[in-house]
């Protein structure tokens, strides 16, 4: 669409879209394939003994191959969070949203997901809700394709244990 700036000069204003494929190699492969399972693996540093989820071939800070795989929990704490109330490029999920840090038990780094299960649009249940420390639960989708999104979201789970 042709327009013109705030100094008159025309302009073109378009959207560009850039598919691309993106090959997983076998860590992630088999980090994905647990998801069908509803298994969240780490892979454990033979050098510093950390835990890191997702699993991966190597330890970013040892530099060692990292071949011991093991299944971490589902559940964890919250240690970082934000929400999200408006519509952005390449958004993971409609908004409002939130996306946090989850320390889950058994691992030794933080993964990044999204926590829900309750009313977002709510401010005062979010902020009542969501505080460093909360604990979660992953929720999993019922049909699961072997991909981050297979975890629905991680649910607070004193709201799980409020509703059954």
């Amino acid at each position: 669409m042709l327009t013109k700036n705030k100094k008159g000069h025309p302009i073109i204003e378009a959207e560009a879209s850039v598919p691309y494929e993106l090959a997983a190699g076998p860590s992630w492969h088999r980090f994905y394939e647990g998801f069908k399972n509803e298994k969240i693996y780490g892979s454990r540093c033979p050098q510093c003994q950390r835990v890191l989820v997702p699993a991966r071939s190597f330890c970013s800070r040892c530099f060692v191959d990292m071949e011991e795989w093991l299944e971490v929990s589902n559940e964890g704490e919250v240690v970082g969070w934000s929400l999200t109330n408006y519509h952005f490029f390449g958004m993971p999920t409609e908004p409002p949203f939130i996306s946090a840090l989850i320390r889950l038990d058994g691992a030794d780094n933080d993964f990044y997901h999204l926590v829900g299960g309750f009313d977002l649009k709510n401010l005062e249940l979010v902020t009542r809700t969501m505080k460093i420390g909360t604990r979660v639960k992953a929720v999993w989708k019922e049909k699961k394709k072997g991909c981050i999104m297979d975890i629905n979201y991680f649910r607070p789970t004193a709201l799980a244990d409020q509703t059954g």
